[in-house]
Parts: structure tokens; C-alpha cells; sequence
């Protein structure tokens, strides 16, 4: 990874961030945008639309009549993370946890908050509460380490606080919120490098960079509940970039995913097939191929509104900030621990969302040269089959 990618992966990284309170990674997205001129706009949720400058320009997109799909990659700018409710006292306040998080040794786990501004303060928490399943933080009480004067209660966010938002162990990247700004990074550097140079042809390509998915895909919802599709005249493949728990045969450092399906569902076999023979022309025993079902993806809610979806994955250590794997600043199994990838997955990652957005690939027949295959295989038989039938 080039000097300025790995430089716009670490600001991404350090750019706080939860449910529903995604305006820093949105504005230093923008930002970027902005920079290379590269046309976007936000839709009526929030969510970050890249490709098309407007929604009049993105429907006009879906309808030029063309067999060769749009390619519709998908990633989320939120992570776990808590919401002030209420003070309690100049230094105590209660706060509303949304989504996944560690369950154990919480109690003095250091914290950082954020407002609309960006990171106003630190603190730790005193206690925690937790849902009745058990897997994760309801609310929990946060001693700031100073007041913060004339400042709403429900103007915070945050989440939990380690040595440095990120750093780097040779080709590990530890963070705070690797789940999943990684598929932002990944969108941004596509959508750079499909935008540099002189381009005078819109590529088939759009992104799309959602919001509160840690909570059931609200943002993604939201955007295809406003059916962009209708009247449109080309396909649409839904491509979820996500930062997934590592699992057996989903390593760290093995290379990025082919994700076959997740806990809820199977992928597009079709579509998938055209994935993995890009894996196996761009990344030849350096990727790797999975159910991950440790959680669901935006591809589920893709393939719930009728798109047919793939996706691809970034194995993740310390899922959702809990110490499965242990390593630097991990309190103990199931307790806070920063969230790490590795480098060379991000790069497998980047390989093959460029190769999908080659031209003329087989989306309309995927299963053309494996039928060819099969029928040579059953021509050499042929004559074996004809003899063991008059038998």
C-alpha cells in the first residue's frame, strides 16, 4: 500500500464514530470527494451516495439501457457505540449503548467522547448494565476525567478508548473501529481510482456508504426503501465490503474473503462464481473463501429488497472490540481490546474491487465456461455411457 492510501486508511480510522452518529467519517468522506472532484450527495437518511452528483443523475444511471451491471459497493461508516442520555453530575453520565460490545472486565475500561465538533473529552466507565441476552452493553455510567461545561447530555457519543485511535505492529493495524471504516477506505480508494486521470464514460459504478447498520441495516434500508430501481433498464449486483470476525478458514493475514454467504443467507451463486475466478486471476493462493457466518451484512438487506448481492471481507480481529484474540491493550478474554487487520488483506481487498469493475466480464451468462467444461468432460465419456446403457 502506497504512502497516500495508507494515510487515507489511518485518518479514516481515527475518525470517531457511532450508531447514527456517523458526521466525521461523512465529513472527511466528503472531503476527499470534494478534493478529486468526484461527483456524490447525500440521500433523505444520511447515507453517503458516490458516482452520480445528484438522485436525478443516479436514477438516469440505472436507466441507460446496457447489459453491463452497476456495480453498487456497499460498506457502513458506524460502530459499536454509546449515546449520553442524561448527566448525572457535573462528571457522571448515564449513556445508551448500540450495538455489539465486550461483556466483561468493563468496569474502569477508559472511554473517549465526541460531539458534531469531534473528540471533546475521556473518561471511564463505572459500571454497565447489559441486555438480558447478555451479549452486549444496555447502558453503563462514565466518569469524565473534567466536566464539560453548557454540554448536552445527548450531544455525546463514544466508544471504548486504547493507546492511539490507530497504530501499527508490522503489517497489523491496531485500532479503536476497524467495522467497518476498512469498506469505506476500500470504497473511497475504488471510487479514486476509477476517477483518476480524464475520464469522459461514467463508470458502471456506484457507492454507497450507509449509516446506524450496527443496529439492523437502518441506513441501508432506508435507502432501498426509496426503490432507485424503478423503471431501471440495466441489473444492479449489490458488492457488501465488510470487517468480518475472523473464523476458521478466515484468517488474518491469509488474504480477504470471497464471503459466500453470512448468518442469514447465501450469496448470488452466479455472481459469486465471476468473484472467484477474479480471486483466482488477481489473487492466486492469497484469498480465501467462507460463509461468515459470525453476523449478517448489508448484502442480506440488498438481497431482501431484491438485489442480487455479493460480498467480500477483511478478516477482523477482536470483533466489535471484544478480546477473542487478545494482543495489545486487550483487558482479558471478553473484555475491550482494540479492533486489528492486516495490510495485506486491505490490498487483496483493493485488487479485487478493481478486478470487478473490469469491462465485459460474463455477468449475463457466469456459467458459460463451466457448462463448456462440464460438456468436454462428458464428450470424453460419451461412448462409456452409450456402451453401459445397451448393457
Amino acid at each position: 500500500m502506497n504512502a497516500r492510501r495508507y494515510r487515507l486508511l489511518t485518518q479514516l480510522l481515527s475518525c470517531p464514530t457511532a450508531p447514527f452518529r456517523e458526521q466525521q467519517v461523512i465529513n472527511y468522506a466528503q472531503f476527499i470527494l470534494h478534493r478529486a472532484h468526484i461527483p456524490h450527495f447525500s440521500d433523505p437518511a444520511g447515507n453517503l451516495v458516490i458516482g452520480c452528483a445528484t438522485p436525478a443523475a443516479y436514477r438516469a444511471l440505472l436507466r441507460q439501457p446496457s447489459k453491463e451491471p452497476v456495480r453498487l459497493f456497499i460498506a457502513h461508516m458506524d460502530h459499536p457505540g454509546f449515546h449520553g442520555v442524561r448527566w448525572l453530575s457535573p462528571r457522571r453520565l448515564l449513556v445508551k449503548w448500540h450495538g455489539g460490545s465486550p461483556v466483561k472486565h468493563l468496569r474502569g475500561s477508559p472511554v473517549w467522547l465526541a460531539n458534531d465538533i469531534g473528540i471533546v473529552g475521556e473518561g471511564r466507565l463505572t459500571r454497565a448494565t447489559l441486555l438480558p441476552s447478555r451479549h452486549a452493553i444496555d447502558s453503563a455510567e462514565i466518569l469524565l476525567e473534567r466536566p464539560l461545561p453548557a454540554t448536552p447530555a445527548a450531544s455525546l457519543y463514544g466508544g471504548f478508548r486504547f493507546r492511539a485511535p490507530v497504530w501499527r505492529a508490522g503489517k497489523r493495524v491496531y485500532t479503536q473501529v476497524a467495522d467497518d471504516l476498512v469498506g469505506v477506505f476500500a470504497v473511497l480508494a475504488t471510487t479514486l481510482t476509477l476517477y483518476s486521470g480524464k475520464r469522459r464514460v461514467q463508470p458502471p459504478f456506484l457507492g454507497l456508504l450507509t449509516r446506524a447498520e450496527e443496529v439492523g441495516f437502518i441506513g441501508a434500508i432506508a435507502h432501498f426503501d426509496l426503490d432507485w430501481r424503478e423503471h431501471a433498464r440495466r441489473p444492479v449486483v449489490a458488492i457488501s465490503l465488510e470487517t468480518s470476525r475472523t473464523l476458521p478458514n478466515a484468517l488474518i493475514g491469509k488474504g480477504p474473503v470471497v464471503r459466500l454467504g453470512d448468518r442469514r443467507t447465501v450469496f448470488d451463486p452466479g455472481y459469486l462464481h465471476i468473484l472467484s475466478e477474479i480471486a483466482e486471476q488477481e489473487l492466486p493462493g492469497r484469498h480465501q473463501r467462507r460463509v461468515m457466518d459470525g453476523g449478517t451484512c448489508e448484502a442480506t438487506a440488498a438481497i431482501a429488497w431484491g438485489l442480487p448481492a455479493i460480498g467480500i471481507s477483511v478478516p477482523l480481529g477482536n470483533y466489535h472490540n471484544q478480546g477473542f484474540e487478545g494482543g495489545p491493550d486487550c483487558a482479558g478474554k471478553d473484555g475491550p481490546a482494540p479492533e486489528f487487520v492486516h495490510l495485506d488483506d486491505i490490498d487483496g481487498l483493493l485488487k479485487l474491487c478493481r478486478g470487478l469493475m473490469q469491462p465485459s466480464l460474463p455477468w449475463a451468462k457466469p456459467w458459460k465456461e463451466p457448462r463448456r467444461k462440464l460438456q468436454m468432460n462428458l464428450r470424453r465419456y460419451v461412448s462409456l455411457l452409450k456402451a453401459g446403457s445397451s448393457l
